[in-house]
């Protein structure tokens, strides 16, 4: 059994899950919170190729995914001068701020009817939706001017929103950024997570599920609270029963 993919579960009726792939089928491994995972992490692979239920498997030994299997959105490089051979952004985008705790901002876009959903796929805090654009090209070019004037970064690295977990968002800071605009509208996330301090971060599947943040899957063994980056877990083969290695306890578990 290997991990092939990983669902966040943001704008969806059903958990957050692991998509893992048997003899060429794939199934969802609901991470639902308070299941209990026993699995312990085998050799690393590219996870082939997923279509629908169907997988291709590939035993080239990059992972999470080789250089015939890896695919880069295009969109994500594009700055308003279109990657693609035709231009297809048409339906209306927004561009936003999202805020991760305590003071970690970034600008991003995404098509207007998925705005909310976006901001819960990055596990952000907070949200502002300041312009509402007929297409992507033009969200992209004002998302590159915004980057390059506050100045302030389109995305934020996994680490660093770990490191921020079980704290708050700095509100004045928050409020000087969105003070310069008029904004659209203004979100606050809740994630079902009751964290007294930040998790240490491992690449595990066994433990009790508390909930995912993002592609942040939060798990707690032996005391300690620890957090799962979804897609450091791509590639590899799960084996049953869980993995006996000594883990770090989180500074939360000695107050």
């Amino acid at each position: 059994m290997q991990v092939v993919g990983y669902e966040s579960g943001a704008g969806r009726e059903t958990a957050a899950a692991l998509l893992v792939a048997t003899d060429g089928v794939v199934e969802r491994e609901s991470l639902e919170a308070g299941r209990q995972l026993q699995w312990s992490l085998g050799k690393r692979r590219c996870a082939g190729t997923v279509d629908g239920t169907d997988h291709l498997a590939c035993e080239n030994p990059t992972a999470p995914y080789c250089e015939a299997h890896d695919s880069t959105w295009v969109c994500a490089r594009c700055t308003g001068t279109c990657l693609k051979a035709e231009m297809d952004c048409y339906q209306r985008h927004a561009v936003y701020f999202a805020a991760f705790a305590p003071k970690t901002f970034k600008v991003g876009v995404t098509k207007l009817r998925r705005l909310e959903t976006r901001f819960r796929e990055q596990g952000a805090d907070r949200g502002a939706h300041l312009y509402t654009v007929e297409n992507g090209r033009i969200a992209r070019e004002i998302e590159a001017e915004l980057a390059a004037d506050l100045p302030i970064p389109d995305a934020v690295r996994v680490p660093t929103k770990i490191d921020g977990m079980g704290r708050t968002v700095d509100e004045a800071a928050w409020t000087r950024l969105l003070s310069e605009f008029d904004i659209q509208g203004t979100y606050a996330f809740e994630y079902g997570l009751d964290l007294e301090a930040a998790p240490v971060p491992e690449t595990l599947a066994s433990g009790t599920v508390l909930g995912t943040k993002g592609r942040v899957l939060l798990l707690e063994r032996d005391g300690g609270t620890f957090a799962v980056d979804m897609r450091d877990l791509v590639g590899y083969e799960l084996r049953e029963g869980s993995s006996a290695r000594q883990l770090q306890s989180s500074l939360g578990a000695f107050g």
